[in-house]
Order: structure tokens, then sequence, then C-alpha cells
């Protein structure tokens, strides 16, 4: 039988943590988007998909108040990421998502509500994130803990999102 939790400094560490453990705390819930990170075939991927219905649900927001929600968004994704980080002892966990979905929702706030504006932005974050192009290198190796893992995905959302600004501003989206 595989080890399942493990004792370090006092706090409980969870190794390779399932769905089950994931639905009992609220805060790995969030970090492992809403259990999304648990796939074990490209994560990151199926997370930024999980971000998808949430994302057209506050597509009706309006501007202001989808930037809110994004803000609030990142703030408690500060906080669940890094304590994520400790339960599951791991560095940036691939399992870990709340920060793909603050970043999708970045790059969407410059998308059209729209099948192609959909297929765009999904494409762009996810090939940005990916390839993690400089700055988003840099931050992915030189900022760590919970602010370290949100903010290589919000920055790569920023590059998506002026990339979707730009192509609309050109009528190409």
């Amino acid at each position: 039988m595989r080890e399942k939790l493990r004792i370090t400094r006092g706090m409980i560490i969870l190794l390779n943590p399932t769905i089950s453990d994931i639905w009992l705390s609220p805060r790995l819930l969030l970090a492992f988007g809403f259990g999304s990170g648990c796939s074990s075939v490209a994560p990151g991927t199926i997370g930024t998909m999980a971000a998808i219905p949430l994302w057209y649900l506050a597509s009706d927001f309006s501007i202001s108040s989808y930037i809110v929600l994004v803000y609030v968004a990142f703030a408690m994704g500060c906080f669940v990421c890094s304590y994520a980080e400790k339960k599951v002892n791991e560095p940036d966990h691939k399992g870990i998502v709340w920060d793909e979905f603050v970043g999708f929702w970045i790059t969407m706030s410059t998308a059209p509500v729209s099948w192609t504006g959909l297929a765009v932005g999904f494409f762009l974050f996810r090939i940005l994130d990916i390839v993690k192009p400089w700055p988003i290198s840099w931050i992915d190796r030189n900022i760590h803990g919970g602010i370290g893992i949100m903010l290589d995905d919000v920055v790569a959302g920023v590059f998506a999102a002026s990339v979707i600004w730009v192509l609309r501003a050109i009528h190409f989206l």
C-alpha cells in the first residue's frame, strides 16, 4: 500500500493527492481547479478548460466587475496556491491550476465572446504558459510561493490579452 500522508515539521503532508482528497479541503479544491488539476494528462490544459464555463458566466459582467473578479481570484490564488504547495510539499506542483484559471480569465478580458475568441484566447494563453518566453520564464524560475505560482500565468495572460487586443484593433478578430 502506498504512503498517503507524512508529517513534516508539524504539518501533515499529502502525497499524490486524489480527487477525493481535494474535495475535503476548500483551499485545495480551489488550488487544484475544482479537481481538474488531478488529471494525469496535461493538468494545466485541463485546468484551463475547466476555467471556460466560469469565464463564460463572468463574460456578462461589466468590465469593472470582471476586473474586480479577476483581482479577487488572483489574491485568493496567492493564498490557496501557497497553502497547496506546502500541503503537497512540492514547489509549483503540476496539479495546482488555479493560476491557469486566472491567467486564462485575464487573456479573455480582451477577447470577443465567441467560439473564435475562445479558441484564439485558449491557444495563445496555453502557448505562452507552456513556452514561457521572457519575462515569464524569469518569473517562473525566480519568484516562489503562492505569488510566484500565480504571477507567471498572470503575465502570460496579460501578453495573450495584448495580442488579442492588437488582433481586434486591426480587425483580424
